[in-house]
């Protein structure tokens, strides 16, 4: 039985070979020239001023993103509909436009609250 996860265990082998070899060979081809401007910290265009504890955080980034995985996400959904659109008639296709909807009363929600406008 264990005999049935030998190629599992050949590719997983086979990848980390891989991997490890790629950032090897990367670490020896790359230049390394770090300076204090380069490593410095870095976040969205905004230069850092201060202690990250006393000054105000902005979530605006983290609300992008968010809103940005949970309609990506949600219209992944799309795909197995659309391949299984003949078998589900006219039932599913109903369904969907209903999820369509529903997606697009979120996104008006949000446009409203102003969550995709970007200032600076």
């Amino acid at each position: 039985m264990l005999l049935d996860y030998l190629p599992v265990l050949i590719m997983a082998v086979f990848v980390a070979f891989i991997a490890t070899m790629t950032l090897f060979v990367s670490s020896l081809v790359r230049p390394s020239r770090p300076y204090p401007k380069k490593n410095q910290p870095y976040e969205c265009g905004v230069d850092p001023i201060g202690e990250a504890s006393t000054g105000r955080i902005r979530i605006h980034y983290f609300v992008i993103a968010i809103l940005f995985i949970i309609f990506d996400v949600e219209t992944l959904y799309l795909f197995p509909w659309a391949v299984v659109l003949k078998e589900i008639g006219l039932f599913g296709y109903i369904e969907m436009f209903i999820f369509i909807f529903l997606l697009l009363i979120g996104l008006i929600y949000a446009w409203v609250k102003g969550a995709l406008e970007w200032e600076s």
